[in-house]
């Protein structure tokens, strides 16, 4: 009810992960407007949220206006700092751990979760982005069975588990985006292990976006190129000759950011890209055209 004429109105709108609250003050009087399960704010979770692509996406998406639930395998603090981040900024989110590297990760990562979101727990998901991974350095003579099952368990296993063990918690017109790689596309040869667990991901993708179409679903990727994170820091940072040689192979001329893939998922996830499924994008700024 609007307050009568000459009465000061001040409404305030505060969003939290399960609520938003009205507040109407009518001269000096508080009023509490109850929340209407339509304003809940989407839910979204991020594997390997706590750094790099990961946390750059959480953040995007929180600024998008999701509740961000931010995934960590190790790093708590690191988790926790984003999840504050992304407060400060008016955002929410929450962070739990999961580790990813056992064959039962799917079901054990979905009971983290509702260890972690309280009231939040019985809400749909509306975005699943499934990037936490692990790049093993090497040719093939230097791989043994045990670091090559290890990145496919992470990279590959892990994300099929936590979507087949999470598929009756995303909502109808839900999003999934997967996090790839633009060595799928360009042979390089002393990271071939990671590159078949990401051609994996592609091949997922594609299969599962015809899969859940009938409850418009989409699912895509995206293929990051060179990116300045910490996974690329022990052979990027700090080596100016290592540079100077990728730099003429990337048409834009420039090392990628975080943030630039974050945008990239942030329109993935968007209903900007409804007609958009079974797509790998590629956003490695025109490597190797």
């Amino acid at each position: 009810m609007d307050p009568p004429l000459g009465t000061a109105s001040i409404r305030v709108a505060i969003d939290t992960c399960s609520d938003r609250y009205t507040y109407d003050t009518i001269n000096g009087m508080t009023q509490t407007s109850p929340p209407a399960a339509a304003e809940l704010a989407p839910l979204a979770v991020v594997t390997g949220g706590s750094r790099g692509i990961g946390a750059a996406t959480a953040e995007r998406l929180a600024r998008d206006g999701y509740c961000v639930a931010v995934h960590y395998g190790s790093d708590a603090a690191a988790a926790d700092t984003v999840v504050a981040r992304i407060r400060r900024n008016g955002g929410d989110a929450f962070s739990f751990r999961a580790e990813l590297n056992r064959p039962e990760a799917g079901h054990r990562f979905w009971e983290a979760y509702d260890a972690a979101a309280g009231d939040r727990r019985g809400q749909r998901l509306r975005t699943m982005i499934n990037n936490a991974g692990v790049t093993l350095r090497g040719p093939i003579e230097d791989f043994t069975s045990e670091s090559l099952l290890q990145q496919q368990q992470i990279n590959q296993v892990a994300p099929f588990l936590i979507v087949q063990a999470g598929l009756d918690r995303l909502e109808d017109g839900g999003r999934i985006v997967n996090v790839s790689s633009g060595a799928t596309r360009i042979a390089t040869p002393d990271i071939i292990g990671y590159t078949m667990t990401k051609s994996a991901i592609d091949a997922f993708t594609r299969i599962l976006a015809q899969h859940l179409g009938h409850r418009r679903i989409t699912v895509n990727a995206v293929a990051p190129g060179i990116i300045d994170t910490d996974m690329n820091a022990g052979w990027l940072r700090g080596n100016p000759e290592a540079v100077e040689q990728v730099l003429p192979q990337i048409a834009l001329g420039r090392i990628g950011t975080a943030a630039e893939i974050a945008d990239v998922i942030s329109f993935l996830a968007s209903d900007d890209a409804r007609y958009v499924t079974g797509h790998t994008i590629d956003a490695t700024g025109g490597s190797r055209l």
